[in-house]
């Protein structure tokens, strides 16, 4: 079943859970400080005067009683009563009634007010007190006859007990602090010291009302029929997937306050023996009241949830779903319960496989099997709590406090502490997701480590796979890793680089033009020639017919300029008006910028060709391949660039040899299934569209050489494909079978292999941006991957740059 989308081993007797007949609960506190006893009988538990006023959540003012004794205490002819602050002020009574059981609690609701959007659970009394929700004093009395004291001494005597609070004159010791009317005072779970601003602390509201039911109409506070493990079941959608469900007993292990999928998860301290099988639920609310701690009973309606993309479906998505109940009621039994154990996971763990050849079918249809694969195995821990110790960072954290960990430190790793992707459908294993579920951000970067226990439940998500929700995070170190800085070209040497400068518009904080003159200027050492992609127009994503990108380019090169860095000039095609993909109304397209004083550009064409949908073809000049337009684009018109950037291609002079530049933007993955989804392995739908433009691109490059078979050609850019996949075979050799004779060396893959990726996608260390050259360019050449942004957290673009030092 689905809801709307949203924008991102035993710990504790069974007996606790399971001996709560008729609002029966077994109370477990924290340890006695030395020299202490506990309390052993009725005292005030919780006081909440907020009810119903501007900021409060619940409607009603309330008074929480507990019963710390060994023995049920009738409250027949008991009274709870409140008086102002002054306490000059008469004593207002509620009467109670019926008795409690140890450990239990008793929720005595007072006045309602016009504000508020959450009712209490059922009381077990009820009055028309209005209570100040700051300042004020609430006694429990064992009498229904209003209290005539007006001092602290006086009151002592004719109490059961007694909470001042605020700024009360009449209080046990002192009163408590913090009352508001988004907060109540609790007491905490230590003896009672007679010393109100020692026993209570402030905090969100936590009704409980265990006597007489407030569970969705049992009335008993009883556990239901199931348990946890039986709504997870041993597959991967829940058996009980629509189902209205009751009073699942549980400790909630963690609360989610920040985001679109607020909530709480709790854990059921009893497992049964069935390793397939979850023993945590998380429990989605948009108003989460209950506490770390908190035994609890459930009921609401069980939901395997898919997060849906614009346009997507329950049949067409590939995301997995997570099971989670929806439309809650709830139940605090007691509150500073021992939470369940968390499960110590090491790297040794984790199956070799991090996912299961189906075929591309759907594994939420195949039975679970923890040993089988790296996503059966998160997948039986969904929503229970789980440690990492000691792991290094693989992803940085982004601006939602995402970041990505490796419990396999020896797996695939990169010369600079990330996880490389080796192979098609080979997702590193011991890769991991962390965020912290109060929102932090630990700003890690790739080599840093997380030191210690990192503690949480498990959870799904569309961004990155498994999740650890982060209750604890461990010690972050820091490890200041450094961008790379490229070796500068000699005289001798043609330089030429390639960087995805993630839509670049004018638009953009005058911090991006600077950071990215810097890295042209300073990392890549100011090449002769760099190819840019993803440059938008002059209004940037305003979509009102503008293509020119003159301001974007002139922004850009003055910047660098001001960092040091040459007068670049610049070639390009404006692109027809929404014809080439990215952000609608961006116009993205690709460019170069050059040195003037090393580099000339062969301008070719006449000024009336339209080049936005003229193809350049190649001829012979003296012998020599030229092109008919340069700058130029490759077969505009062909199909495979629908809603794609069309490849630019310009002919350079250096020191009086023609060099061929072709800079491209290949159709991106984002039709793709998840990679961490339920079809395995996932269909690359693009993978047809980027395979044909590679073949147009191989074409092309062939016709140059067809002319002069030693011609230098220079192909780089971002091709959105890995080193080995079928688009780049198809570029290099016109087969993807790579069966077809090479004509372009892919330099990524003469790196040594801990050096072979230009980009980190969900904690993956992959290649998508390439430089490849022809025969005749590929001798002496030096090759770098300067790495700047896709380690760190704070990225000038998504991509890092690239640039070759070859002899033309």
């Amino acid at each position: 079943m689905q809801k709307s989308p949203r924008s991102r081993t035993a710990g504790l007797a069974t007996a606790a859970l399971l001996a709560l007949g008729a609002g029966t609960t077994v109370a477990l506190t924290g340890a006695l400080p030395a020299g202490a006893a506990p309390s052993d009988g009725l005292v005030i538990n919780e006081v909440y005067g907020g009810g119903g006023n501007s900021g409060a959540t619940y409607t009603q003012d309330f008074v929480e009683i507990t019963n710390r004794g060994s023995s049920a205490i009738s409250v027949d002819g008991y009274s709870v009563q409140y008086t102002s602050s002054s306490g000059t002020a008469s004593w207002q009574t509620t009467p109670l009634s019926g008795s409690i059981a140890p450990g239990a609690f008793y929720l005595v609701a007072e006045a309602k007010g016009s504000g508020g959007s959450t009712a209490l659970p059922t009381p077990d009394a009820t009055g028309t007190i209005a209570m100040s929700a700051t300042a004020g004093t609430v006694a429990l009395v064992d009498s229904t006859t209003a209290l005539t004291c007006h001092t602290s001494a006086d009151c002592a005597s004719a109490v059961v007990d007694l909470v001042g609070f605020g700024s009360a004159a009449i209080d046990e010791g002192s009163p408590a602090a913090g009352a508001s009317n988004s907060e109540s005072v609790q007491r905490s779970s230590a003896p009672d010291s007679d010393d109100n601003s020692q026993d209570f602390t402030a905090g969100d509201p936590t009704p409980a009302a265990a006597n007489s039911g407030g569970d969705g109409g049992t009335g008993t506070g009883e556990p239901g029929p199931l348990r946890i493990h039986d709504i997870q079941g041993d597959s991967w959608i829940s058996p009980h997937d629509g189902d209205a469900v009751t009073n699942v007993p549980g400790i909630v292990t963690g609360v989610r306050t920040q985001g679109s999928s607020k909530g709480f998860w709790f854990q059921d301290p009893d497992p049964d023996n069935d390793p397939a099988t979850s023993e945590g639920l998380f429990a989605f609310t948009s108003s989460p009241t209950v506490k770390v701690g908190d035994s609890v009973l459930v009921s609401g309606t069980v939901q395997d949830y898919y997060p849906l993309s614009s346009g997507e479906t329950l049949s067409t998505t590939s995301n997995l779903s997570t099971t989670e109940l929806d439309s809650l009621t709830v139940i605090v039994l007691t509150h500073d319960q021992q939470v369940p154990a968390a499960e110590r996971v090491t790297g040794a763990d984790l199956p070799d496989a991090y996912a299961h050849d189906l075929g591309g079918g759907d594994i939420e249809k195949t039975s679970l099997d923890p040993s089988r694969s790296v996503l059966d195995f998160w997948e039986s821990r969904e929503g229970m709590r789980v440690e990492v110790d000691d792991v290094r960072v693989v992803g940085p954290s982004n601006a939602y406090g995402e970041q990505y960990v490796t419990l396999k430190p020896k797996e695939n790793p990169s010369y600079r502490g990330g996880t490389e992707l080796l192979a098609e459908n080979q997702t590193p294993t011991g890769r991991l997701e962390i965020v912290p579920v109060d929102g932090s951000n630990p700003a890690v970067q790739v080599g840093d480590l997380i030191n210690g226990a990192t503690v949480g439940p498990v959870e799904w998500s569309s961004y990155g796979g498994y999740t650890i929700a982060a209750t604890t995070l461990g010690t972050v170190q820091h490890n200041k890793l450094k961008p790379v800085v490229a070796t500068p070209q000699s005289k001798k040497q043609l330089a030429i680089a390639t960087y995805n400068v993630e839509n670049l518009a004018p638009s953009d904080p005058a911090s991006k033009f600077t950071a990215l003159a810097d890295g042209i200027v300073k990392n890549l050492s100011s090449p002769d020639i760099v190819a840019l992609e993803e440059v938008q127009d002059n209004d940037g994503a305003t979509d009102d017919g503008v293509v020119a990108a003159d301001q974007t380019l002139k922004k850009l090169t003055s910047a660098i300029v001001a960092e040091g860095g040459p007068d670049y000039a610049w070639r390009s095609v404006d692109p027809v008006s929404d014809q080439d993909g990215g952000e609608p109304g961006g116009n993205i397209r690709n460019v170069f910028l050059y040195t003037t004083d090393r580099v000339s550009f062969t301008d070719r064409g006449g000024a009336s060709t339209d080049r936005s949908t003229t193809g350049t073809t190649v001829t012979k000049v003296k012998g020599e391949p030229a092109l008919t337009l340069s700058p130029g684009r490759i077969d505009p018109t062909n199909p495979v660039w629908a809603s794609s950037r069309k490849p630019l291609v310009g002919q350079f002079s250096f020191k009086g040899k023609p060099v061929f530049v072709i800079a491209n933007h290949f159709d991106a993955k984002l039709g793709d299934q998840n990679a961490d989804g339920r079809y395995q392995y996932p269909e690359q739908s693009s993978q047809t569209q980027r395979a044909g433009q590679a073949l147009v691109v191989h074409d092309f490059v062939q016709q140059i050489l067809d002319v002069d078979k030693k011609a230098d050609v220079v192909v780089v850019g971002d091709l959105n494909d890995y080193q080995f996949s079928p688009a780049l075979s198809v570029l290099k050799t016109g087969s993807a079978a790579g069966t077809g004779t090479a004509n372009l060396t892919d330099l990524i893959t003469t790196l040594p292999v801990k050096q072979q990726y230009t980009y980190v996608y969900d904690g993956i260390s992959e290649v998508l941006d390439h430089i490849l050259v022809t025969k005749g360019a590929d001798k002496n050449v030096e090759y770098q991957v300067v790495h700047i942004n896709a380690e760190f957290t704070n990225q000038t673009s998504d991509h890092d740059p690239q640039v070759v030092r070859l002899n033309p």
